[in-house]
Formats: structure tokens, sequence, C-alpha cells
């Protein structure tokens, strides 16, 4: 076993040599699921090939330690060994599964899934997750009845060195996921290296079971497999969640947000950004859309130019989609600059509100129409009558100080967690 996985970690060298050499012919994955240091990100194809490595040595190395476990458990009748060659078990269908995902996330678009199928991925391990915590509950059941009803554990030798074999093989395992986890960015991957880490303690439990039923006759291998148990359903809560949250909707990592922000800011002609929404669509699957602002007095192509060119490079260097809006603003016009000024000292009071944006003014004379959209937290109450409240406490701020100013607002959300 220890040979297939270093051949498979050999093997997982090649293919990264592969991509060094293919960078400047494919397409990358992107920087949103960043890899280690100094490593360049890998292309498609071979991050469906990392994937396959490590799904294949997942299921030689589990299937092998529970055909081992399976006979020494009935040998010797020992719940926890039992208990731990099953959660193995469910570790060669986690293997599986991550096979069968990575081959279904990297299918091509089609028209009923334009965004492609990446998503598979997450999903794949949330229904390892559900396994696992099935498999869990199961032995948390059959190791009461082990307390409540004991039976004799037959210490051998042999059976209590084999398993001291298998914890550095499963620590070894767990290390090896985690390296390709990191290089191609995979939650699936990172999630099965978790779940081989927590082998380890469990093996270590397993291997105390065994000696204690060396010097002692007490019921001790019952509530081992309370522990072990234990591990098994907090490792598959923990990989259930970590695979649900993308799903759900997780906001995005605050560091891809400004290094968007900044890299759109950076462009000529583009004064500031607003409503930037980042879709997840599956590991190097991203759609970005955003906001930038810009002077009213410059010609649009010369505004197209530059907005169009950022979509290009920012796209290449993030990996992403991204779809730039382009918003005008009159940005030398003398009462338009004050009545901004006057708006933000006004409103100044409602921490709630973010910022604002896309501000005009819309009237003549004295009696001025504000219009703008204020930004509040993602958290901020959907309701109408949270947002109709809102907009009265704005109008009331600023007819306290400007009695002739109505605000005609709009209210944003803002979705990147920043």
């Amino acid at each position: 076993m220890l040979y297939c996985l270093v051949m498979a970690a050999r093997r997982a060298g090649i293919v990264y040599r592969r991509t060094q050499e293919a960078q400047n012919r494919s397409w990358q994955v992107n920087v949103l699921l960043q890899p280690q240091p100094n490593e360049k990100p890998v292309s498609e194809a071979d991050r469906v090939r990392y994937g396959m490595i490590g799904g294949a040595a997942g299921i030689c190395v589990n299937l092998f330690i529970f055909i081992t476990e399976i006979i020494i458990g009935l040998l010797t009748h020992s719940v926890t060994v039992t208990a731990d060659a099953f959660h193995n078990l469910t570790d060669v269908a986690s293997a599986l599964v991550t096979v069968i995902s990575f081959k279904v996330a990297w299918r091509p678009a089609d028209r009923e899934h334009p965004f492609g199928h990446g998503r598979m991925e997450y999903i794949s391990g949330l229904l390892v997750s559900v396994i696992i915590i099935v498999i869990g509950f199961e032995f948390v059941q059959s190791s009461i009845e082990k307390v409540l009803h004991p039976a004799a554990v037959h210490f051998q030798l042999l059976s209590f060195v084999l398993i001291l074999l298998f914890i550095p093989l499963k620590l070894l395992l767990s290390l090896f996921y985690r390296r390709l986890s990191r290089r191609i960015g995979s939650q699936a991957l990172a999630a099965t290296s978790f779940d081989a880490l927590s082998d380890v303690f469990v093996l270590a439990v397993a291997s105390v079971s065994l000696l204690c039923a060396r010097f002692t006759t007490l019921p001790v291998d019952g509530w081992l497999g309370l522990l072990v148990s234990g591990f098994i359903l907090y490792s598959g809560f923990t990989i259930g969640k970590e695979a649900l949250n993308p799903l759900l909707g997780e906001a995005p990592d605050p560091t891809v947000v400004r290094e968007i922000v900044q890299g759109v800011k950076s462009y000529p002609y583009i004064t500031g950004v607003h409503d930037l929404v980042i879709h997840n669509y599956g590991p190097g699957r991203f759609m970005a859309s955003i906001h930038a602002e810009v002077p009213a007095d410059v010609p649009v192509m010369e505004l197209h130019e530059s907005i169009d060119r950022a979509e290009r490079e920012l796209s290449e260097k993030h990996g992403i989609e991204l779809v730039i809006h382009m918003d005008p603003l009159n940005l030398n016009d003398e009462t338009s600059i004050r009545v901004q000024h006057e708006l933000l000292e006004a409103i100044a009071p409602l921490e709630v509100i973010h910022s604002i944006h896309d501000f005009r003014i819309v009237g003549k004379g004295e009696h001025l129409n504000l219009v703008f959209d204020a930004v509040v937290d993602s958290g901020f109450p959907a309701d109408d009558g949270a947002t109709a409240r809102l907009v009265h406490e704005i109008n009331a701020l600023i007819q306290q100080k400007h009695p002739d100013y109505h605000a005609v607002v709009q209210i944003d959300r803002n979705y990147t967690a920043l």
C-alpha cells in the first residue's frame, strides 16, 4: 500500500510538471481557490487527473484497511475495530464518489447547464458526509449495546501490530490528499484529507482498545467505540458543512474581493466601483459583475475601450468571467458636489448605511430630488417594511437640515462581506 501511495504521489508530480510545460497554451484555473505559494495553477484537464489520482489512491488504501480490519474485528470480537473497518468502507465510497464527481464536474456546459457542472464536486462532498453520518449513528447504537451487554475482546499481537501500521499509512494518505487539494484548490479533496486525519485518531483509539483487552477485563471496548463513533459523526458533519456552504451561497473571500476592486480601479477613467457580486458555479467556474464609476465628460468610445480591456485582462488574470457595467458621473458640477456632501453629513448618524452611489440631482432651484442608491449590509431585513422605514429615516434626517431636499432612494445590499 505504501508503494502504491508513493507511486501515486510520483504520478502527481509528473502531472504537475506537464502543467508547467503547458502553462502557455492552457486555460488556467482561477485565483479564487489559490494553490500553494510559488506554485502555478493547473489546467482543467490536469485538475481532473489530480482528482482521479487522489480518488484511486484512496480506494486502494481504504479498501486494503477495510478488508484487514473486518477480519481482525471478527476474530477478536472488537466492536471498535469493526466500527473503524466500516468507516474505512465509507472512505472507499467517498473516494469513488470523488472520482465520479471530478469526471462529471468538468463536463462541458450544455443548454440545460450553461454554467457547466462544477457544483457536482460540492454535491459529492455532501453525499459523502451523509454516508459518514449514517454509519456514525449506526455504530453509536452498536457501541451502546456493547456497553450494556459487554462481550470479551481477545487480544492478538498480530492484530495490534497491523492496526499500529495503519496509523502512518492513514497519515500519509491525509498529507497526500492535503497536498493535492492545495495544488488544485479542491474543497472535496481537502475534506477527504480531514477525514483521513480523523481516521488516524480513530485507529489510535482502536489500538488502545485492544491493548486494554490484554491487561483488563473491564468493558472499555464499548466506551471506546462510542468515542470512535463521535469522531465519525464529527467528521461527517464538518465535511457536510464545508460542502453545503458554497451551495447555499457563501460570501466570497475578502482578499479576492479586494483584488478585483483594486484591479478594476487601476484602469484609466475608473474613479470608483460598487455592486460587486460573485457567483460560484464550482471550482474554477466563477462569474462576477461590478459597476464602474467613470466621468460623464469623457468620450464614450474611450470609456468603452478602458472597460473592455479591464474585463478581458482581469478575467484572464483571476480565471473568472467578469462583466463591468459603466456608470457615468458628473464630477465637475459644483452644485452636485456640494449637495452630495450635504447629503452625506445629514445621513451620517445612520450606521446601517455603508456608502452611497449613483448620486444625481433632479430638478432646479431650491426644491431638489436627490436620487441615489444606499448600500446596507446583506443581513439587513429583506421585507418592504424595513426598507420603507429606512427610506423614511433618510428623508427625515435630510429635511431636518435641508427642508427643500427630497431623497429618492434605492436600497442596495453588500454581498461581499467587506
